[in-house]
């Protein structure tokens, strides 16, 4: 069994990493909380050991890299728990090139890769059975004048990767719409040639679903699943309010197939869109990395940051395939980015699916601050700190 005391987290400052601290730290280990800032969301828990800062590596790859190693050698790093996609892919290569003496629980540096490639991925999946929507690849700019007759308006325009190294820097892309075949064109010719190839994919008008694993070397773990109840914005992104369910068997399968294929290891977010029309849960993404709402994860009985530590050790895990389902968790400022979203912006700017309802509805559900079986995810009142900071930062964004 590997011995395990002193664990480091990146991204301090995502929620994820926050729900990392405090599950881990509140079993007794030694959590270092990193960041490119020198406080953070998760450096404010009670339960982060120190606070360490390293150079920003959206900016800084390589200078990231020997921070890292820096940082795993001065303070006796045992285990590496990176975050997000910008500290998974250097880390990952490190581990590649034995750079680090220290246990890292990820998948190996090429399949990390492909399953950031979202291009390669549907082609996978396709190859699976696994049901993707209706969607041609722009391999280039070079390409932009084919024919899309056969994909129906609105199409969704959605680049291969999250996350493009440009001259050293990772540049963040993001999923945009056209309603005309013009308005399209012109999407892809002020797109830079390094985000291609360009996915171009019919709108699923239905929730999203996330189904999420643990793996170790191949073999399912741990698995759970929710559905976003609320996102921001609300067209389609980050889940505000999401709730515990039992994982649909076909969306488990086609996760799990896909999951086996690439022999993966660590945790993984795979995502669908439920075509309510339908009745087809169709596969978006794999995300290698933990997800935004993990704290409900943990919530509902299924402690991933510690299922991670256990196959670090070596340790066998049983029951982590059952959960408590209908609990849900609430990102209170992201709830309330959104109602602002609501009341100040209209259908249109907001790109509300036909199907979303009357925006007062939610506006009003936004409102309520009670709800059966819901927790907030940072907001706790036995480690209140990261809260109190993280409403300093929302009402300073609102004077920017």
């Amino acid at each position: 069994m590997n011995i395990i005391k002193n664990i480091l987290v990146t991204d301090g400052n995502s929620r994820a990493a926050l729900a990392v601290t405090r599950s881990l730290g509140s079993k007794g280990y030694k959590v270092f909380v990193a960041d490119s800032a020198e406080t953070s969301l998760a450096s404010n828990s009670k339960y982060c050991s120190q606070s360490i800062v390293y150079p920003d590596p959206v900016n800084n790859f390589n200078e990231f890299c020997s921070s890292i190693k820096k940082i795993v050698n001065e303070f006796k790093i045992d285990l590496i728990i990176p975050v997000t996609d910008v500290c998974v892919f250097p880390i990952s290569k490190l581990f590649k090139d034995n750079e680090l003496n220290c246990i890292t629980p990820i998948a190996s540096d090429e399949t990390v890769s492909l399953a950031a490639n979202k291009s390669k991925l549907i082609k996978v999946a396709e190859e699976l059975g696994v049901n993707v929507p209706n969607s041609q690849i722009i391999e280039s700019k070079n390409d932009i004048s084919i024919d899309y007759a056969d994909i129906t308006y609105p199409i969704v325009i959605k680049p291969s990767r999250s996350r493009v190294m440009i001259d050293g820097k990772w540049h963040f892309t993001s999923v945009t719409y056209a309603k005309t075949g013009e308005e399209l064109s012109t999407i892809l010719k002020n797109t830079h040639q390094e985000i291609y190839p360009i996915i171009l994919q019919e709108r699923v008008l239905g929730n999203g679903v996330g189904a999420f694993y643990c793996y170790k070397h191949g073999k399912c773990i741990a698995k759970f699943a929710h559905k976003r109840i609320r996102e921001k914005p609300p067209s389609g992104g980050v889940s505000v309010l999401r709730e515990s369910v039992e994982i649909d068997p076909l969306i488990d399968k086609h996760s799990q197939l896909l999951l086996s294929h690439l022999n993966w290891h660590g945790v993984a977010m795979v995502e669908y869109k439920n075509d309510e029309n339908r009745g087809i849960p169709y596969f978006m993404e794999i995300n290698g990395r933990f997800w935004g709402s993990l704290q409900l994860a943990i919530d509902a009985g299924v402690d991933f940051p510690d299922h991670l530590v256990s196959i670090a050790k070596n340790i066998e895990i049983s029951n982590a395939q059952t959960y408590k389902v209908g609990i849900k968790t609430r990102w209170l400022w992201g709830d309330i980015d959104l109602m602002l979203m609501l009341l100040f912006k209209s259908g249109n700017q907001l790109n509300l699916p036909k199907d979303y309802g009357p925006k007062w509805k939610v506006i009003i559900n936004i409102l309520n601050p009670f709800g059966k079986n819901m927790f907030y995810e940072v907001l706790r009142l036995s480690d209140i700190k990261p809260w109190l900071f993280e409403s300093k930062q929302w009402i300073k964004s609102l004077k920017k």
